[in-house]
C-alpha cells in the first residue's frame, strides 16, 4: 500500500470565486484539470465579477 501524503505536498488550485487556495482530493482525481471552485457553495456562485449592473 502506498504511503499518505501530507496535505501540504498534495497540489493546489485558487478559488475562481472566493480567492483561497484549496488542496487536491480523492473525488477529484479524475476530473482535478477541470476543478475551479474550492466548495459547492462557490460553484453556485460562480467567480466573482466586478459587473454590478450600473454599466
Amino acid at each position: 500500500m502506498p504511503r499518505m501524503r501530507r496535505k501540504q505536498d498534495l497540489p493546489q488550485k485558487t478559488c475562481m470565486a472566493c480567492g483561497r487556495p484549496f488542496a487536491w482530493r480523492r473525488k477529484w482525481a479524475q476530473v482535478w484539470e477541470q476543478v475551479r471552485y474550492c466548495s459547492e457553495r462557490c460553484r453556485r456562485a460562480g467567480p466573482a465579477s466586478g459587473t454590478g449592473g450600473d454599466a
